[in-house]
């Protein structure tokens, strides 16, 4: 091969050598495909590259896209970054030194596509774009009702406004779904349809959307009772889709009268004295005006409502209503009527009528009888217990303990409430009857003792104490109490007490013993005060003890006292020796003619000891 051949061959593979480089070399940029942020806050939008060759020549511009041309809002290379002035984000935008640019606060018309451009010389230029997406929440939506009455005709064909709802300032565009009874209304914007709604959309200078979307409706009678409402839905980051409730409002409508009805409020049967609520009303609205009447008489009914008080028998019968709509629908009946039933029972009627006054073994008859509106019951009751299921009560031999009160109680089971009751005291002549009498004791004498006396009998007993005391009388039901207080002297402790009872019919007396209680009995009354307070057995064990202490110190002292002087005088009288001998011949008694002291320490200590030891009593 010749020279210039190898020559050429060389230029050739350099040139493919740099046509090679040329073509692996690369710049690959990374951003967010999608930015959401909310209305007055920050978005920050990420820009990353990577190139095949280091290369210290690289520029970073960010561009949007403004009338189909691309326009530079930031840059940065080597020789520094910077934002461009006169973009609508310059006064907003800032960039980071990792090439991210931060766009605070974000408005709506930021809702663009942003591009981030990567330019590194010959390695080539690269880029990517960001969506930058802006949310913001609605206010409560605001409903606006029809102020003027609707009427409901069956022959119109014609929608009414039914009312407003209006929702403010949010982004994206939100729609708005009307409820009836918590039930949405299909979305129907043609006026042809019975419901139909028209909405319409209004751009605010900041760039959120207001809509409002009006409900027409040919509304029925139920409707009158419907509640309506309405609920915007609205879009926030990370697909959510949120609702907002409106305020709720019910219709005003306006329909003839197709029926009245007259009805009694009250619960269950009436009975004399309950008071009564009639109601008349009609299915049209307004109500029209209402008279009431009772056998042709005008009563006083005030917008539809009769109200009687404290009804009695009287008020039975049959009540009219009579409903004064010129409006109504033609063949309807106005009037209408209603029958008003009142139970009753008459007092209750005891034969024969108390008081009653029998003698004791006397038979006793008594009969109760009543009338009333239903069947009826009739029993007696004493000191609040049954003693008879029937009108007629008879007492064979009667005592002086049956004597009392007896209430006879009539009473309508059909009716609960209705009852009447009488009652008839019945007195038992007789001479006084004394409750068995109880002993009693005391710990000492000069104690001073309460005693109770209990006698019936009619005329109420009179009592004598003997001996006497300070009395006092108690009357329960038929029977008297009588109670005295007194010393029990020797001569009560002797004697006991006697309580007599009297009255016109003759007398009955009862013996009282009292006694001294046993020094067991008081031993074991003291054992269960004690047991019964433990702080007092203690305080009493600490005083005797106590006391013990005391008397043996004592003595202690004196017989020191009497050993002392007992030697003083035998030193005086010469007589007191101390040797051995004379110690011996004291001991053994056989010193004559002088004073001996013999002291025994084992027992007459011990004797001394238990005298002072001695319990007294």
């Amino acid at each position: 091969m010749s020279r210039t051949m190898l020559g050429r061959f060389g230029v050739f593979c350099t040139l493919l050598a740099v046509a090679l480089q040329v073509c692996l070399a690369s710049v690959n940029v990374t951003v967010t495909p999608k930015v959401e942020v909310i209305k007055g806050e920050t978005a920050k939008l990420p820009c990353s590259y990577t190139i095949s060759n280091p290369t210290s020549n690289v520029v970073v511009q960010w561009y949007i896209e403004v009338s189909g041309a691309r326009k530079q809002i930031a840059y940065k290379s080597s020789q520094g970054f910077d934002v461009e002035a006169g973009t609508p984000l310059s006064d907003r935008l800032t960039i980071g030194e990792d090439f991210s640019i931060s766009i605070s606060p974000v408005i709506v018309d930021d809702e663009r596509s942003y591009f981030c451009q990567v330019t590194a010389g010959p390695l080539g230029v690269s880029d990517a774009e960001t969506q930058v997406k802006v949310f913001f929440a609605p206010e409560k939506p605001v409903i606006t009702g029809n102020s003027q009455a609707i009427t409901v005709s069956h022959e119109s064909t014609s929608s009414s406004e039914v009312g407003k709802c209006t929702s403010r300032n949010a982004y994206p565009k939100h729609r708005i779904i009307w409820f009836k009874d918590d039930n949405p209304l299909p979305a129907e914007n043609i006026q042809k349809e019975k419901t139909y709604m028209i909405p319409s959309l209004v751009t605010e200078a900041s760039g959120l959307f207001t809509i409002t979307s009006t409900l027409y409706m040919q509304p029925v009678k139920t409707d009158a009772k419907s509640v309506f409402h309405c609920t915007v839905e609205y879009f926030m980051p990370e697909n959510k889709t949120l609702h907002q409730n409106s305020d709720k409002f019910n219709l005003s409508l306006l329909y003839s009268t197709e029926k009245v009805d007259f009805k009694l409020k009250n619960q269950g049967p009436i009975k004399e004295g309950d008071d009564v609520e009639m109601v008349c009303e009609t299915d049209g609205n307004p109500q029209p005006e209402f008279e009431f009447t009772k056998e042709d008489s005008p009563l006083n009914g005030q917008k539809g409502t009769l109200h009687l008080k404290s009804v009695t028998r009287n008020d039975m019968g049959t009540y009219k209503c009579d409903a004064q709509d010129f409006d109504a629908l033609p063949g309807v009946e106005l009037t209408k009527t209603l029958h008003l039933s009142v139970h009753y029972i008459d007092p209750m009627e005891v034969i024969p009528a108390g008081p009653l006054l029998v003698s004791k073994g006397d038979v006793v008859e008594l009969l109760c009888k009543t009338k009333s509106s239903d069947a009826h019951t009739v029993h007696w009751t004493k000191d609040s217990k049954p003693v008879m299921n029937s009108g007629v009560l008879i007492i064979q031999e009667v005592t002086l303990a049956q004597a009392g009160v007896y209430i006879c109680v009539g009473a309508v089971p059909s009716v609960p409430g209705l009852q009447k009751q009488a009652n008839v005291t019945l007195n038992v002549r007789g001479v006084p009857e004394i409750d068995a009498s109880r002993d009693v004791s005391v710990t000492k004498v000069g104690e001073m003792v309460t005693l109770n006396c209990s006698a019936l009998g009619y005329p109420p007993s009179q009592f004598t104490w003997k001996p006497s005391g300070k009395e006092s009388v108690t009357v329960v039901g038929n029977r008297v109490i009588s109670t005295v207080t007194l010393e029990a002297t020797a001569a009560v402790l002797a004697n006991g007490v006697m309580c007599e009872a009297y009255n016109d019919h003759g007398k009955n007396s009862r013996h009282f013993k009292v006694s001294i209680k046993s020094d067991a009995e008081q031993g074991a009354n003291s054992n269960d005060a004690n047991r019964e307070n433990p702080v007092f057995k203690t305080a009493e064990k600490q005083q005797g003890g106590s006391s013990a202490v005391v008397i043996a110190v004592v003595v202690c002292v004196l017989l020191l006292l009497i050993l002392v002087a007992l030697l003083f005088f035998l030193s005086k009288k010469g007589k007191l020796s101390c040797g051995k001998k004379d110690k011996k011949d004291v001991a053994s008694e056989e010193v004559k003619g002088g004073i001996v002291v013999e002291m025994k320490s084992s027992e007459k200590g011990n004797e001394e000891s238990g005298l002072l030891n001695k319990p007294h009593a």
